[in-house]
């Protein structure tokens, strides 16, 4: 049995939310902020259609889709005004995981094929309104595509019949047991349209109901019972914090058994206070979640190590680290890269809040953007005229330049290396 995804669609004109394609009533003003709550609260995967027109309201779509995608922590797919090649590009870039081509629209078989040739087929979806176009293209969407949309309910059994590409059902039905009846389709691999889309959905809750109907759905499932832990006294057990991504770790708490199966139901890291005897989510309060990539247990399954994608920072004091206060030896690593940049930036943001007299950054800063622009190009130059060199040593010296110009614009700008890790992860 394959496990299904709960997925809402967002449905954007003129930078707001609205209800339907056909009903431009505003559900939301703010469509981040409703992406950002169905992250947090449960949804699998998130699909976006960018209802615009015109051009210029198109790019204003791409730039919501972009700030999206910097407050949710799940795949997003964006399809809408797509009608060429530099489209879906954009919309790739702005982090999304698969850009979605209207089936329904002429030279949409040309504009798919490119693209698959240009991004993979693993970068692009299909959506469909009716069979016809299935059944015209459907080795087309088989080698060009790696999921389909339908746009609502359909005969899914002959969906099945006719092409091995997962699909993602969006429905206007209200009805649970037509919903259920759905997710049961072999074909199946998403649900998605208005009872999904609800503001107000309860991911978890549905997710319950779904399991009740034997739908295997997509979540966590821990390969051991709590009960062959081996706790403390209290019936608990400690949990190393660290980020996926940087292998810094974070914190240390401790989990009880509700807990643990709270974390493992919801995605969210929950703890057990020692002090106050009782749950917390991490991040209830402060905003900033942990959520949950992986679980793993120590060979005396006596110490839980979690991974997670942190929101914010970990500690109550604001630094990124509960393990700040430095009391023997040196961990710096002069070979982490992260840590370098970090460190160089650092003191360029300190040069620009704290003006020191002979600063040659703060000179920068002082004959403002068009000098560090100017600056910037180039350092860029440099470093072609050094690639045409045979030594190596001379592209370092220069690109290390442009490195410290570019970290001074992004300074000025307020764009931190988090937001380029990510933009790049992303990608």
């Amino acid at each position: 049995m394959s496990y299904k995804r709960l997925i809402p669609c967002i449905f954007i004109a003129k930078g707001k939310a609205v209800k339907w394609f056909d009903d431009h009533t505003v559900i939301a003003e703010d469509a981040i902020g409703l992406a950002k709550n169905y992250s947090d609260n449960g949804a699998d995967e998130l699909i976006v259609f960018d209802l615009s027109d015109a051009d210029d309201e198109h790019d204003e779509a791409i730039d919501l889709i972009k700030r999206m995608n910097r407050v949710i922590r799940i795949p997003m797919v964006v399809g809408g005004n797509i009608k060429r090649q530099e489209d879906i590009k954009k919309i790739l870039y702005a982090g999304a995981k698969r850009a979605m081509v209207n089936f329904s629209k002429q030279d949409s078989v040309k504009l798919i094929e490119e693209a698959a040739k240009r991004f993979g087929k693993e970068k692009l979806a299909v959506s469909l309104n009716d069979f016809d176009a299935l059944f015209k293209h459907q080795h087309v969407i088989q080698d060009c595509s790696s999921e389909i949309v339908f746009m609502h309910r359909l005969d899914l059994n002959s969906v099945v019949n006719v092409t091995e590409v997962p699909c993602v059902i969006v429905t206007d039905t209200m009805e649970e047991r037509e919903l259920f009846k759905i997710l049961k389709s072999s074909g199946v691999r998403g649900l998605s349209g208005k009872y999904i889309s609800q503001v107000d959905m309860d991911f978890v809750a549905f997710k319950e109901k779904c399991a009740q109907e034997d739908i295997q759905m997509t979540t966590f499932e821990s390969m051991m019972e709590f009960s062959q832990f081996k706790t403390n006294d209290q019936g608990l057990i400690p949990v190393v914090v660290q980020h996926y991504k940087t292998q810094e770790v974070l914190m240390l708490a401790y989990m009880n058994e509700e807990a643990f199966y709270h974390t493992i139901k919801t995605g969210k890291m929950t703890y057990y206070s020692r002090s106050r005897q009782q749950l917390w989510v991490k991040g209830e309060t402060s905003g900033h979640f942990q959520y949950v990539k992986s679980l793993t247990i120590d060979c005396d399954c006596d110490t839980l190590l979690a991974k997670v994608d942190q929101v914010g920072a970990a500690c109550h004091t604001g630094n990124p680290t509960c393990f700040f206060q430095p009391l023997a030896g040196n961990d710096y690593d002069e070979t982490n890269p992260l840590r370098v940049f970090e460190s160089v930036y650092a003191t360029i943001a300190d040069r620009k809040e704290h003006p020191k007299e002979g600063s040659y950054t703060n000179y920068l800063f002082e004959k403002g953007i068009d000098k560090i622009l100017k600056k910037v190009g180039e350092e860029a130059t440099e470093v072609v005229i050094a690639a045409k060199n045979p030594n190596p040593e001379e592209v370092k010296y220069e690109l290390s330049d442009f490195l410290y110009h570019a970290m001074v614009l992004m300074v000025l700008k307020g764009i931190t290396w988090e937001d380029i890790i990510k933009e790049l992860a992303d990608r």
